[in-house]
């Protein structure tokens, strides 16, 4: 059963021929109004954050975006095991069915992009000659983290239904504080049901931390871009950055601070069990796309006093 298909250029308001960079500024448009945090329904917002993201993590990946591209208005004739993605949402091998909820991915992703899927470990979940125990196969999924999950941590329920229930299996899954990108977390028993008295497979969910509109995740450390006025830079400045975890941190700009400078802030990163990783503020330098009269005579004044001469140095 082919899952819904999803619009992902419709979700980010962008035409099927954006740039990357087009898709990005809408992106983090999009993320700024609907962020859980900033949001004043935030019910509402939470499931349209996570469609956002959705759509960015298809279309923000030129890989995948091609894919998604390909897969166009043929979508609902996919037969078999989508190219390139696992089984989730659809058939296990031999024939069982199930579909994951909670998970912040919808079943036309975990169908098309995930690379999750029913695993068959070797010598499970499958016949033997003369019978015998046999395990249940594991079953593998995405599981939608943000940012501030990852920093502090929480519970949440996922559902997983199999062919044949009447009603899905309601799984508490924990997710600890410094849980990064591609880190699995295992549910024991929740995977497909074991033959002839042997045991259930586990659930895997595999951990995509969701994009955030101001800071990239790189490991444990945080980089956040930092436009400053050319005063700022040169001058010096401080400025307050909200984090996530709820916490706000003064950075010190210093004077004669440049294009593409890292400024590094120890210990502010994602938590981890040894020391938590570090903040890096990655600066740019905006120039004002307008000036006025009396701004235009104050430019014009330092041109003639400066000594500055950067094509000499």
């Amino acid at each position: 059963m082919a899952a819904e298909f999803r619009d992902y250029y419709e979700v980010l308001g962008v035409a099927k021929d954006a740039t990357q960079a087009e898709v990005k500024k809408a992106f983090r448009k999009l993320a700024r109004k609907y962020h859980p945090d900033v949001a004043v329904d935030k019910a509402t917002a939470e499931e349209k954050f996570k469609g956002i993201n959705e759509a960015y993590e298809v279309l923000g990946d030129p890989e995948k975006r091609k894919k998604y591209d390909t897969l166009g208005a043929n979508w609902n004739q996919q037969g078999g095991p989508p190219p390139g993605g696992g089984y989730s949402g659809g058939p296990m091998p031999g024939g069982a069915e199930f579909q994951f909820d909670g998970t912040g991915f919808s079943d036309f992703f975990e169908q098309y992009f995930s690379g999750g899927g029913a695993k068959r470990t070797a010598g499970y979940g499958g016949g033997f000659p003369g019978g015998g125990a046999m395990r249940g196969q594991d079953i593998e999924g995405d599981l939608m983290v943000t940012l501030e999950e990852s920093f502090s941590g929480s519970m949440r329920t996922v559902s997983l239904r199999k062919a044949g229930q009447a009603a899905p299996d309601e799984v508490q899954v924990r997710i600890p504080a410094g849980i990064g990108e591609g880190q699995r977390l295992r549910v024991p028993g929740h995977g497909g049901q074991g033959n002839g008295g042997g045991g259930s497979g586990d659930l895997y969910l595999r951990v995509r931390i969701a994009a955030h509109p101001d800071f990239r995740v790189k490991g444990h450390d945080l980089f956040r871009d930092l436009a400053l006025a050319p005063w700022e830079a040169v001058l010096g400045t401080t400025i307050s950055i909200n984090i996530p975890g709820g916490k706000t941190v003064q950075v010190k700009i210093p004077a004669g601070t440049g294009p593409d400078d890292q400024l590094r802030l120890k210990g502010y990163g994602l938590p981890k069990k040894n020391s938590p990783g570090d903040l890096y503020v990655v600066v740019s330098i905006e120039i004002p796309p307008s000036v006025n009269d009396e701004e235009r005579g104050l430019w014009e004044k330092l041109r003639d006093v400066s000594k500055f001469k950067p094509r000499e140095n």
